[in-house]
């Protein structure tokens, strides 16, 4: 018997999504050097957040036919069950997947990455870049979105990777439920039987290929 008596494994994230995850986290901290470091790193900031589309896209897909658990359908919830989650009646599936504070979390990470890439590829700084869709909006909102970009998205962004570390550490300490590990091997111990995401070489190269398109996509547009 598992401590607390977590004693069956659940496949909660399928390779794919802990791919995603990493390499998202890897892309966003390049974002944040590229912006801050002396010298000019506009180039590989603007590659950094093609590559981010990329993923963002990959994501869009996965979360309609990857895993059980990276699918937006586990944890799209009601309002209802993120009153009863906030009361401590959390639904058994809260434990396994995303919670809904977590979903939250992620959905807003999401919309927040979506918003500083589209202002980013129409924006103008009138200095050092302009996106390469700029030519495709009226001056003044490639001027309202480099505006965005730089004084509201970011640190939109930076607000909520703030709020998601601290959510992390929260329940590492007080509820002794590692949500880090889970992302880095992909198995949960739970209490109860639960179904686990598939995983297996045909989810694989499904992801692959959906990640090619994604990119391919993003070439596509920046090349217009």
């Amino acid at each position: 018997m598992q401590e607390g008596g977590r004693n069956n494994t659940v496949r909660v994230w399928d390779l794919p999504t802990r791919f995603f995850h990493w390499a998202l986290v890897l892309c966003v901290a390049g974002l944040f050097l590229t912006a801050y470091l002396p010298g000019s790193q506009i180039e590989w900031h603007a590659r950094l957040g093609y590559a981010v589309l990329a993923l963002l896209l990959f994501r869009l897909a996965w979360g309609v036919v990857g895993g059980r658990w990276s699918r937006f359908a586990s944890f799209l919830y009601a309002p209802s069950s993120v009153v009863n989650y906030l009361r401590g009646r959390a639904h058994p599936d809260h434990l396994i997947g995303h919670n809904p504070l977590g979903a939250a979390s992620v959905l807003a990470m999401l919309l927040a990455l979506l918003a500083q890439v589209a202002t980013g590829l129409v924006g103008d700084d009138e200095i050092a870049f302009t996106g390469p869709l700029n030519r495709f909006v009226p001056t003044d909102l490639g001027l309202a979105a480099t505006w965005f970009h730089k004084d509201v998205g970011q640190w939109i962004l930076v607000a909520l990777v703030a709020l998601h570390v601290l959510a992390i550490l929260y329940y590492l300490w007080a509820r002794k439920d590692n949500l880090v590990g889970p992302m880095v091997h992909g198995d949960k111990r739970v209490a109860r039987p639960a179904a686990s995401s598939r995983d297996d070489a045909v989810v694989r190269v499904v992801a692959l290929l959906l990640l090619a398109l994604s990119s391919a996509a993003v070439y596509g547009l920046v090349t217009l």
